[in-house]
């Protein structure tokens, strides 16, 4: 139950933290990118958000081994430069070429910081959502140390 309660978790964070930093950014005027996207997203035609989610459970799934084991100390920290590198480096790398935009945002450094703050933000929220969930029972899994 674990990897359900780190897909729940990660899920969350895209829409409450990732998707709450965009606004941020967006009023700010500092992103042109407006949050919580309702535009169809090919291939299944669910709003852009909602796909956007779905990754984020399945990044909160592929980053939970790395964050099981941190102690109280690091577990804060390594949420954070997990979650701002990770998500960041392959969306930079990987799905921008895939979509046909240029590597890296073409090095623009206001793509490339902006990934890492949002990502970082969303690696925060998988880490607090999973703390609370294993604070209250969700998805009890029997042998939890908290996280």
């Amino acid at each position: 139950m674990p990897h359900v309660r780190a897909f729940i978790a990660g899920f969350l964070s895209t829409l409450v933290f990732h998707q709450g930093v965009l606004t941020l950014f967006w009023l700010s005027g500092a992103l042109p990118r407006a949050p919580y996207d309702m535009a169809p997203a090919p291939p299944l035609g669910v709003p852009a958000v909602i796909s956007l989610a779905l990754w984020g459970g399945v990044w909160g799934v592929a980053i939970w081994p790395l964050l099981r084991n941190a102690v109280e100390r690091t577990y804060w920290f390594r949420a954070l430069l997990i979650g701002a590198v990770l998500p960041s480096a392959v969306a930079l790398f990987v799905v921008f070429p895939l979509k046909a935009m240029p590597v890296a945002g073409g090095w623009d450094p206001r793509i490339i910081i902006s990934a890492l703050i949002l990502n970082g933000a969303w690696g925060l929220g998988v880490a607090l959502f999973i703390r609370l969930m294993a604070r209250i029972g969700v998805l009890k899994d029997g042998g939890s140390n908290g996280n």
